[in-house]
């Protein structure tokens, strides 16, 4: 399948809670297969179904030599250290904050088959476990910043070639 198109800060599908999926059909399978190709490429990490303009509760991923998708995914459970990251967003291209994640996170969902399936990482695929299902709640990652690094990453967007392009 293709690599799909991402939707870039401000489109409302960002901002919207994901709907659950309750019907598992031949789009489920298609939609994961396009999730982890259009996280495949260099410098990308994951994607989630609203950054290709699918509400739908859906992840596709291919970091540090793991490769694979969640749909309804849900975290479990996380852990450790609750530490600033620097994060960014394929959404929010070229701007990097840092980003309070915890060390550890386990997530759990089906695939397209409707079968259980259950992550977990540390470190970096913490943080990315985190940041997806952020954005299956309706959340990308500069909203959960502290209030002054907020700011500055709502200032860093309005001047970005990308926004300013876009809203000309």
């Amino acid at each position: 399948m293709p690599e799909r198109d991402i939707r870039l800060w401000g489109d409302p599908v960002l901002r919207s809670r994901c709907e659950a999926v309750t019907v598992f059909d031949d789009s489920v399978e298609a939609l994961a297969v396009d999730l982890v190709d259009t996280a495949r490429p260099e410098g990308r990490a994951a994607v989630a179904a609203p950054q290709i303009g699918v509400g739908l509760r859906a992840f596709g991923y291919d970091l540090d030599g793991r490769t694979g998708y969640v749909i309804n995914p849900e975290i479990v459970e996380v852990g450790g250290e609750l530490r600033d990251i620097e994060e960014g967003c394929l959404s929010v291209p070229g701007l990097f904050f840092p980003t309070p994640r915890y060390e550890f996170a386990r997530v759990r969902g089906v695939d397209a088959q409707n079968r259980p399936v259950e992550i977990e990482g540390r470190e970096v695929f913490a943080q990315m476990l985190q940041h997806e299902v952020g954005h299956l709640d309706g959340q990308v990652y500069i909203q959960t910043l502290p209030t002054e690094r907020r700011r500055e990453a709502m200032k860093a967007i309005r001047s970005a070639d990308w926004f300013l392009s876009r809203n000309a």
